[in-house]
């Protein structure tokens, strides 16, 4: 097509959408486009054609009828927080915003639910319902920015994943805009519904492939009545992973259950100032709510286990301040770690709870092999570690290095009965391996619900279903 038909119809399509959303709420000017052409995850851009901003369900339904009529690529997007370049509009079109969609509709304490619509930012939520005593566990370390829809369509986890379970765990209906431009809805605020396939759980997670979340209702839960801290402190990096697998075998299920490698230590206390041992080998943070009696119990169980496991110390934060700030340190790894080179590149490998040693010390020796830095943290509770590596895009031959190093690490993962993500997403990052998981019938399965939903295959082109698949490293050797 030459280029002035080209912008005939880029001309064409901004009218249309300005008739359906205002034309204050399209931009196609150069700094309105390039602020939406990348998300948190390093080296991946990509213009879009427009930003558009729906003001509710019905204008969404409408813009994607509009794309999909037009053959239009759409990007829809929360905060850009995501790590898996899923919100990078890699064919141009449009990138669909979720900011003015930032509404709580309805909290019903009847039914222990909270009616959202995703541009709201997770920490809103809450605090909106702990004001009321009630509890939202899904805690992403970015829920200060990070929007519910953004959450919903990741299936975001979080600190207090083990105990609780991730985003999905507390979905029960979900309002969607498909791309034909229909609204339909899924769900509702019951406790049993096995009326057909469970379309709330098939689009929680699918990374915005198949429609655009415009209103969510979650599960809400009784606030826990008390909460204790501890840091149990390592000299040995194994000692920690066996004491992860030591608790759980002893009947005891944490809140939160965290671990941090020295590098991510010293990072996070140079960053917070909150009096971190820098000195040690490896840090547990571990967290446990409930009933009083049953926290002092579990606490007090959970300490000697450390120590049987060869903890150099156990300590206890001495108030709930002292708490929070030590789960506010953890949440900033990333943020802490990215200080120190000027690109920071942050994965997820998770293997089941029992593997958690051998896999912290497969990290190391493959960082070791590749000559690349990797620190390591995360939930190590549910087995979800995160391999962090600290490099520089400018340098070529250190990035080859890089990306074999976490081709390698996700493929000891899926060996020791692990996978490629266990919160992050696909999207562009993880796509070329997702076959080495699923298999080659496991991908066509999905290509043929991606095809039943969404046909012309506008939504979130080029995530999750990679051109081709990876060579497998064990094959290449």
């Amino acid at each position: 097509m030459s280029s002035v038909k080209v912008k005939k119809k880029k001309g064409l399509l901004k009218k249309q959408l300005e008739a359906v959303v205002g034309a204050e709420n399209v931009d196609d000017s150069a700094s309105g486009r390039l602020v939406y052409s990348y998300d948190a995850t390093p080296n991946y851009q990509a213009m879009p054609d427009f930003v558009v901003s729906p003001a509710n369900a019905e204008e969404v339904a409408a813009v994607l009828k509009l794309c999909n009529e037009t053959g239009t690529p759409v990007y829809s997007r929360g905060s850009g927080t995501n790590l898996c370049a899923d919100t990078c509009p890699v064919n141009g079109g449009i990138v669909l915003l979720s900011k003015r969609m930032d509404q709580i509709i309805e909290l019903d304490k009847e039914n222990l639910t909270i009616t959202v619509q995703p541009g709201v930012i997770t920490k809103k939520i809450s605090e909106t319902v702990e004001n009321e005593g009630l509890f939202y566990p899904p805690d992403p370390s970015s829920m200060k920015i990070s929007t519910i829809g953004g959450n919903l369509s990741e299936n975001s986890g979080g600190l207090r994943g083990l105990k609780y379970g991730v985003t999905r765990d507390y979905v029960m209906a979900l309002q969607i805009a498909l791309p034909n431009g229909e609204l339909i809805r899924t769900g509702g605020k019951l406790t049993k519904d096995v009326a057909g396939y469970d379309l709330t759980r098939l689009f929680v997670g699918s990374e915005g492939t198949l429609g655009v979340i415009t209103e969510a209702t979650l599960k809400l839960i009784p606030k826990p009545e008390s909460q204790k801290t501890i840091l149990a402190l390592y000299q040995d990096i194994e000692a920690a992973g066996r004491s992860v697998s030591a608790i759980i075998a002893h009947k005891m299920i944490p809140v939160t259950l965290e671990f941090l490698d020295q590098d991510t230590i010293r990072a996070v206390e140079d960053f917070a100032h909150i009096g971190l041992p820098t000195d040690v080998k490896a840090i547990l943070l571990i967290v446990q709510d409930g009933p009083k009696e049953i926290v002092d119990r579990d606490i007090h169980q959970i300490a000697e286990i450390c120590r049987s496991e060869n903890a150099v110390d156990v300590q206890l934060a001495a108030s709930e301040e002292e708490a929070e700030k030590l789960a506010t340190a953890r949440r900033s790894a990333l943020s802490a770690l990215a200080r120190l080179k000027p690109t920071t590149i942050l994965e997820d490998a998770t293997v089941p709870r029992s593997e958690i040693a051998t896999m912290v010390r497969a990290i190391s020796e493959i960082a070791e092999k590749y000559d690349v830095r990797i620190s390591t943290f995360g939930h190590a509770g549910d087995g979800n570690l995160h391999p962090t590596c600290l490099t520089d895009a400018r340098d070529e031959d250190e990035m080859q290095r890089v990306e074999k190093a976490f081709a390698e690490i996700f493929e000891k993962a899926i060996e020791l009965g692990g996978t490629l993500t266990g919160e992050h997403g696909v999207g562009m990052t993880k796509a070329p391996y997702l076959e080495w998981k699923l298999g080659a019938a496991g991908i066509e399965v999905m290509r043929g619900i991606k095809q039943a939903i969404d046909p012309n295959g506008i939504m979130n082109q080029g995530k999750v279903f990679a051109e081709e698949t990876r060579e497998r490293v064990a094959e290449a050797k």
